[in-house]
């Protein structure tokens, strides 16, 4: 090609170019054994199916010691494990004065139960009978808190009979409920609100004294309940000749 001429360019030359390219190189027809929907949208591509993960089975018999129980109630056949929030282990208290069952762990709950502002207060109504944190064993509905902050419905009843199994194993004589969860899950919900009464409950290997009070976590947005929280105290401490 000279100076100055325009280029050659032929789409048909192009294209008889690559036929005979494709030739040499051995593609002779454009043909499948399959007839093929060269327009049709291609098929979604299908995960391949993920084994279910192991989940441990729920003893035939639940443990009858304290120590087995709590390991098992924080395992991964607990019914709180789904909940993606931390277990809080209750610490064993050997020959408690009280028991004092709960709903669940409180929102600054990280290691132990009660490290809060209600936890505290806590603190504060068992000094003023004469206990301490050390005295009483804490026994708490759910092990670990759910993200609502409230009870789970379809999780109550198994929760409740694994709270009375455990209940049955520490034999408390002196048994305080606080708040509305804790006092249905022993005394139905009849018992609420709270009254000035002291119960006979003979379901715990023993007879237990139970009194139902007011949650303190309750108490610090509802002060003026503070005074009928400090009876049903002393209701459980001295008994009923008050």
């Amino acid at each position: 090609m000279g100076m100055g001429a325009e280029p050659h360019n032929s789409w048909r030359d192009t294209i008889a170019s690559a036929l005979d390219w494709w030739d040499a190189a051995g593609v002779d027809m454009l043909v499948e054994d399959e007839v093929r929907d060269w327009f049709a949208k291609p098929a979604p591509l299908r995960a391949e199916p993920q084994p279910a993960p192991a989940v441990a089975a729920a003893p035939a018999t639940l443990p009858q010691t304290l120590p087995e129980l709590i390991a098992w109630r924080t395992g991964e056949a607990a019914p709180e494990a789904g909940w993606h929030t931390p277990f809080i282990t209750p610490v064993i208290a050997a020959e408690a004065a009280w028991t004092i069952f709960v709903d669940m762990p409180e929102p600054e709950d990280r290691e132990t139960l009660w490290s809060g502002p209600a936890g505290a207060l806590l603190d504060r109504m068992l000094a003023a009978v004469g206990l301490s944190r050390d005295s009483v064993q804490l026994v708490p509905l759910c092990f670990a808190r759910p993200l609502t902050g409230q009870l789970p419905a379809d999780a109550a009843p198994k929760l409740v009979e694994l709270a009375h199994h455990f209940l049955s194993l520490v034999q408390p004589t002196k048994l305080l409920l606080l708040g509305h969860a804790a006092t249905r899950a022993v005394l139905g919900p009849e018992a609420w609100p709270p009254e000035l009464r002291l119960h006979d409950v003979n379901r715990y290997e023993t007879t237990t004294q139970v009194v139902a009070t007011y949650h303190p976590r309750s108490l610090i947005e509802r002060p003026a309940a503070k005074s009928e929280t400090w009876k049903h105290l002393l209701l459980l401490s001295r008994g009923p000749s008050l």
